[in-house]
C-alpha cells in the first residue's frame, strides 16, 4: 500500500443512513445523572458463515468497550443474559430485560457478502416503555469493523445529546531504535499508523482544527523547524525556521496557529495567520516562554513561562496582553493543555522529584492530582469529550501512552511497543 493510499485510508468515512418508518426518540443526559444501564446482547448474523462470527465479534466487542469507556453507559453484564431467553428482534420481551436491570436494549444485526463487505445495522429501544429510540445503518468491507463499530458508539453519544469520541484519533511519537517518527492511531491505541518517514527526530505533533493536518517539528534539516503535514494530500510544508521552532497548537477560531520560536534569540510564542502567512511576536521576555495551548473559544491562550523564575502556567489574551500567572505554587509546572468546556487546565507538575499530573479548576480555583505512579507521566492531552485525558509515562520501564478519567480514574495502557510519547487528542469531532 503506498503512503497516500495509506493515509487515506485513515480518513475513511463509512456510510450511515437513519431507519426509516419508524418515529425517533431523543432522550438528554443532564449533568450529575447516573450512568444508564445497556444490555447489549450477540449480534444476529446472517450471509458467509465461515467469516460472520469474527467479524460480528469484533464488532460486538468494540462496541461493548467503547459504551463501556464512554462513563455515560453502564453495560449489564453479560452473565445476566442466560437468566432469560435469548434476544428476537422481532418479538422482543422487554419485560425480560427489564429484569436483569437493562434500561437501554441495543439489537444489532450483521450480514456479510460475498465480496467481503458487511452490512451492520441496529436499533436502540428504552426497555421500560419499550419503545424504539433510534437505529442505523453502516456499510463496508469487513476489515472496517472496528471502525463501524465505533461510528455506532458515536451514534449513541450523539444521540444522548454528548460528543462523539469513538472515532476520534490521537497522533504522537513512536520511537524505535534511532528513529522517532510521527504515527495516528485510534483513540483505543488499535490500528497505528506511520505518517513521517524521516530518518531525523520528528517531535511535538499537534492537530489542525479541521483534523486534516498535522503540525510537528522535525530536525530533518539539522536544527528545528515547523513544518506542518496534510494527511489527505501527503504533501509537507515548512511553516517556520530559523532557531528552534517547536510546540504548535491550532486554535479552534480562525486558521491561525500559536508556536514556540527562538528565531529572534530568546524563546517567545509567535502567532501566525494560516491564510496570510503573517506572523506576530506575543511574548518579549527575557525569560522563556513555551507550550501554548488555545481556550476552546479561541479568546485566550496558556502557556508555560520561566519569567517568576520556575516554570509557570500562565494565561494572556490571544493578542497578547493580560498576562496572568495561575500555578502559585510549586517550582515547576508544565505542558498546560485546557479542557473542551473551558474550564479546566491540566498540566505537569515535579514535586519531590516526580512528575505527575494535575487539573486546575479555573472556576473554583481547586487543583486535583490525576496520577498516583511512579515515574515520570506527562504530556497531558483532553478527549473531545473532556472526560479522558491521554498521557505519557514511563512507569513501566519505558515511555508508553496511558489513558485516564477526568477524575483519576480507569487507567488504561495503550500502547506497549518501542516507546511512545507526546500524544494530542484531536480536539473535536464533526
Amino acid at each position: 500500500m503506498t503512503m497516500r493510499r495509506t493515509l487515506l485510508f485513515l480518513a475513511v468515512l463509512l456510510l450511515g443512513w437513519q431507519l426509516r418508518g419508524q418515529e425517533e426518540i431523543t432522550i438528554r443526559i443532564k449533568e450529575g445523572m447516573p450512568t444508564i444501564p445497556v444490555a447489549l446482547p450477540d449480534f444476529q448474523t446472517g450471509g458467509a458463515a465461515a467469516q460472520r462470527n469474527e467479524v460480528a465479534g469484533i464488532l460486538h466487542e468494540t462496541l461493548w468497550k467503547d459504551l463501556e469507556f464512554s462513563r455515560i453507559f453502564k453495560m449489564v453484564p453479560r452473565e445476566h443474559y442466560s437468566y432469560i431467553s435469548r434476544l428476537d428482534p422481532n418479538a422482543i420481551r422487554f419485560k425480560d430485560w427489564a429484569s436483569i436491570q437493562a434500561n437501554i436494549l441495543i439489537s444489532g444485526q450483521l450480514e456479510l457478502t460475498a465480496d467481503d463487505r458487511l452490512v451492520f445495522s441496529f436499533k436502540v429501544y428504552e426497555v421500560a416503555s419499550e419503545r424504539f429510540i433510534f437505529g442505523r445503518n453502516f456499510g463496508g468491507k469487513k476489515d472496517l469493523a472496528r471502525l463501524i463499530a465505533h461510528r455506532a458508539a458515536d451514534e449513541m453519544l450523539k444521540h444522548f445529546g454528548e460528543r462523539p469520541l469513538f472515532t476520534s484519533k490521537i497522533v504522537y511519537v513512536s520511537e524505535s531504535g534511532n528513529d522517532r517518527d510521527i504515527y495516528i492511531m485510534d483513540y483505543d491505541g488499535q490500528r497505528p499508523t506511520r505518517i513521517t518517514f524521516s530518518s531525523a527526530m520528528d517531535l511535538l505533533p499537534s492537530w489542525s482544527a479541521d483534523n486534516e493536518k498535522i503540525l510537528y517539528t522535525s530536525y530533518r534539516n539539522l536544527s528545528p523547524e515547523l513544518f506542518m503535514f496534510n494527511i489527505y494530500s501527503g504533501k509537507t510544508e515548512l511553516l517556520s525556521s530559523g532557531g528552534s521552532n517547536y510546540a504548535a497548537d491550532w486554535s479552534p477560531v480562525g486558521d491561525r496557529i500559536v508556536y514556540t520560536s527562538s528565531k529572534h534569540g530568546n524563546a517567545d510564542i509567535f502567532l501566525k495567520d494560516m491564510k496570510t502567512g503573517q506572523e506576530k511576536r506575543l511574548t518579549f521576555n527575557p525569560a522563556i516562554d513555551t507550550s501554548p495551548c488555545w481556550s476552546p473559544n479561541g479568546r485566550e491562550i496558556a502557556f508555560t513561562s520561566q519569567r517568576g523564575g520556575t516554570p509557570q502556567i500562565y494565561i494572556m489574551d490571544a493578542e497578547g496582553s493580560n498576562v496572568r500567572r495561575i500555578t502559585l505554587e510549586g517550582s515547576y509546572h508544565d505542558s498546560p493543555a485546557w479542557s473542551p468546556d473551558g474550564m479546566r487546565l491540566a498540566f505537569v507538575s515535579r514535586i519531590e522529584n516526580r512528575f505527575d499530573i494535575y487539573v486546575y479548576n479555573l472556576k473554583s480555583n481547586e487543583i486535583s492530582k490525576l496520577t498516583e505512579n511512579a515515574g515520570r507521566n506527562e504530556n497531558p492531552s483532553w478527549s473531545p469529550d473532556g472526560r479522558h485525558l491521554v498521557f505519557s509515562s514511563n512507569r513501566s520501564g519505558r515511555y508508553q501512552l496511558y489513558l485516564v478519567d477526568y477524575d483519576g480514574r480507569n487507567v488504561r495502557q495503550l500502547t506497549s511497543s518501542g516507546e511512545n510519547k507526546m500524544p494530542k487528542w484531536q480536539k473535536s469531532l464533526k
